[in-house]
Protein backbone atom coordinates (compact mmCIF):
# COMPACT_ATOMS: atom_id res chain seq x y z
CA UNK A 1 0.00 0.00 0.00
CA UNK A 2 0.99 3.07 -1.00
CA UNK A 3 0.49 5.18 1.90
CA UNK A 4 1.68 8.79 0.20
CA UNK A 5 -1.58 8.14 -2.29
CA UNK A 6 -4.34 8.44 0.90
CA UNK A 7 -6.64 11.33 0.32
CA UNK A 8 -5.77 11.94 3.78
CA UNK A 9 -8.50 14.64 5.38
CA UNK A 10 -7.09 16.98 8.20
CA UNK A 11 -8.87 16.99 11.40
CA UNK A 12 -9.70 19.28 14.13
CA UNK A 13 -6.64 18.12 15.76
CA UNK A 14 -3.04 19.45 14.60
CA UNK A 15 -0.81 16.68 12.87
CA UNK A 16 -3.68 14.10 12.72
CA UNK A 17 -5.39 13.38 9.73
CA UNK A 18 -7.88 10.14 8.28
CA UNK A 19 -9.26 8.25 5.66
CA UNK A 20 -12.72 6.39 6.11
CA UNK A 21 -12.89 3.28 4.18
CA UNK A 22 -16.55 3.10 6.53
CA UNK A 23 -18.62 5.17 8.65
CA UNK A 24 -21.57 4.41 10.53
CA UNK A 25 -22.72 7.38 12.45
CA UNK A 26 -25.36 5.84 13.51
CA UNK A 27 -23.98 2.81 15.44
CA UNK A 28 -20.43 4.69 15.50
CA UNK A 29 -19.01 2.03 13.92
CA UNK A 30 -15.96 3.16 11.51
CA UNK A 31 -13.05 1.61 9.43
CA UNK A 32 -10.29 3.81 9.08
CA UNK A 33 -6.61 4.56 8.35
CA UNK A 34 -5.60 7.78 10.96
CA UNK A 35 -2.14 9.40 10.48
CA UNK A 36 -0.27 11.16 13.39
CA UNK A 37 2.56 13.28 12.71
CA UNK A 38 5.24 12.58 15.76
CA UNK A 39 4.44 14.27 18.74
CA UNK A 40 0.85 15.20 17.85
CA UNK A 41 -2.34 13.09 18.81
CA UNK A 42 -5.88 11.81 19.56
CA UNK A 43 -7.44 13.50 22.06
CA UNK A 44 -7.91 11.42 25.39
CA UNK A 45 -10.87 9.55 24.61
CA UNK A 46 -13.05 6.19 25.97
CA UNK A 47 -14.60 3.67 23.91
CA UNK A 48 -17.71 2.42 23.04
CA UNK A 49 -17.50 -1.25 22.30
CA UNK A 50 -13.95 -2.71 21.35
CA UNK A 51 -11.63 -1.52 18.89
CA UNK A 52 -9.04 -2.73 17.28
CA UNK A 53 -5.91 -1.35 15.65
CA UNK A 54 -2.85 -2.21 13.48
CA UNK A 55 0.01 0.02 13.39
CA UNK A 56 1.21 0.24 9.66
CA UNK A 57 4.20 2.63 9.30
CA UNK A 58 5.96 4.46 12.34
CA UNK A 59 4.48 4.03 16.35
CA UNK A 60 2.37 5.81 18.77
CA UNK A 61 2.52 5.54 22.84
CA UNK A 62 -0.70 5.98 25.46
CA UNK A 63 -0.84 5.42 28.89
CA UNK A 64 -1.09 1.53 28.33
CA UNK A 65 2.12 1.10 26.17
CA UNK A 66 4.01 1.47 23.31
CA UNK A 67 3.35 -0.28 20.21
CA UNK A 68 5.30 0.15 16.41
CA UNK A 69 4.72 -1.24 12.93
CA UNK A 70 3.49 -4.39 12.76
CA UNK A 71 1.76 -4.17 16.06
CA UNK A 72 -1.65 -5.75 16.65
CA UNK A 73 -3.52 -3.85 19.55
CA UNK A 74 -7.46 -4.46 21.17
CA UNK A 75 -8.83 -1.83 23.21
CA UNK A 76 -11.85 -2.90 25.39
CA UNK A 77 -15.11 -1.43 25.71
CA UNK A 78 -14.44 1.10 28.13
CA UNK A 79 -11.12 1.35 27.99
CA UNK A 80 -9.81 4.49 27.69
CA UNK A 81 -6.18 6.65 26.20
CA UNK A 82 -4.96 8.97 24.48
CA UNK A 83 -2.41 8.38 21.42
CA UNK A 84 0.45 10.17 20.78
CA UNK A 85 2.54 9.75 17.58
CA UNK A 86 6.35 9.01 18.09
CA UNK A 87 9.55 9.82 16.09
CA UNK A 88 10.57 6.60 14.84
CA UNK A 89 12.99 5.50 12.86
CA UNK A 90 12.74 5.38 8.81
CA UNK A 91 8.79 6.80 9.33
CA UNK A 92 7.79 10.70 9.34
CA UNK A 93 4.42 10.15 10.79
CA UNK A 94 3.01 6.94 12.59
CA UNK A 95 0.00 5.27 10.33
CA UNK A 96 -2.48 3.00 11.74
CA UNK A 97 -5.51 0.64 10.79
CA UNK A 98 -8.15 1.30 13.47
CA UNK A 99 -11.82 -1.09 13.07
CA UNK A 100 -14.18 0.88 15.94
CA UNK A 101 -17.14 -1.18 16.60
CA UNK A 102 -19.32 1.23 18.47
CA UNK A 103 -17.10 4.96 18.52
CA UNK A 104 -15.66 7.09 21.00
CA UNK A 105 -16.13 9.54 24.03
CA UNK A 106 -14.27 12.46 23.68
CA UNK A 107 -12.83 13.17 27.49
CA UNK A 108 -12.32 16.79 28.37
CA UNK A 109 -11.90 17.84 24.90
Amino acid sequence: MDLGLIPWRATRYAGVSVHFYASDRTSGRALALIRMEPGCGYPRHRHRGAEEVVVLQGGYEDELGRYTAGDFVRYEDGSEHGPVGLATDGAAACVLLALAHEGVALLGA
